[in-house]
């Protein structure tokens, strides 16, 4: 097992959607409820407030964002700190907000929805591609763990609730094709599958909702690996640093009580751990 050391002591009530942006050799992430996104530039924490909750983010050039907000994804500008609507997100669903997200390797951005109270299969997971949006997976409850093989063959997805995560081929362009297949059922462990990420030998690496861990399965679902974090509530894991062997973790503080938060006052801190195994750059979205 290897232990997690603490990143950036900001308390996110939820915090997600980690990128590490490979032109600016920066982290971003977000915390969904106080609708805010934070980075590090060196020693200097910064943070963008916006008017809804926000929830992930791919990167369109050094300086642009495109971030996945309720109702719209929208364009960033991290010089100005301006942002604009791109494309409409379930606008028509008030009672909706987006969750988990990425993009694939061909500049497609997948991103997930939930009820803002985890309302049942009221969630879908759609991809935005050359100015386009598209529903992918309706009727899921917590969308989460959207990541891509290296090679394109495969996007993982998960519903939380449903303690299952599963995977889904691609066609040449980067669609489904077929139906997905069961990767991996947790039930049994009541292991709570979250965000996740990819490494470069194509292995997942997931958050696990209140098991405080991110943990790595191979092709065939065998645990390989596990990552401890000083928080129950690790949320998102994003590959990064100089050579893409740090394992970037986010954590949630929200719905902990006094007790819990005594015992574990990092809760929704954002956590890193050395790992010595590459992961992959982030794509670019291509608008």
């Amino acid at each position: 097992m290897i232990q997690a050391e603490l990143y950036d002591d900001r308390p996110c009530r939820l915090g997600e959607g980690p990128l590490w942006h490979p032109e600016r050799k920066q982290l971003f992430w977000f915390d969904i409820l106080n609708h805010k996104m934070l980075t590090r530039e060196g020693d200097e924490q910064r943070e963008w407030q916006f008017d809804r909750a926000v929830s992930a983010a791919g990167w369109i050039d050094r300086d642009t964002l495109l971030v996945a907000g309720a109702g719209a994804l929208l364009r960033f500008n991290l010089v100005s700190g301006r942002s604009e609507p791109i494309i409409e997100l379930e606008g028509e669903q008030l009672d909706n907000r987006s969750n988990d997200g990425g993009t694939d390797p061909w500049g497609g951005f997948w991103i997930g929805t939930m009820g803002r109270k985890g309302e049942h299969k009221a969630g879908s997971i759609y991809r935005y591609y050359r100015g386009e949006v598209r529903q992918l997976v309706p009727d899921v409850t917590i969308t989460n763990a959207i990541s891509f093989k290296p090679d394109g063959s495969f996007a993982f997805f998960a519903d939380t609730r449903q303690r299952l995560v599963w995977k889904q081929a691609l066609d040449g362009e980067g669609w489904p094709k077929g139906e997905p297949s069961v990767f991996l059922d947790l039930s049994s462990e009541s292991l709570n599958p979250d965000g996740a990420a990819v490494d470069a030998e194509g292995r997942l690496w997931v958050a696990q909702w209140g098991a405080g861990r991110v943990a790595c399965y191979d092709d065939a679902g065998t645990l390989i690996e596990i990552v401890s974090t000083p928080a129950t509530q690790s949320s998102c894991p994003a590959f990064g640093g100089a050579d893409l062997s740090t394992l970037f973790i986010t954590s949630a503080r929200d719905n902990l009580d006094a007790e819990a938060l005594a015992s574990q006052p990092l809760a929704g801190s954002a956590f890193k751990a050395d790992l010595g195994i590459r992961g992959q750059a982030a794509h670019r979205v291509i608008l």
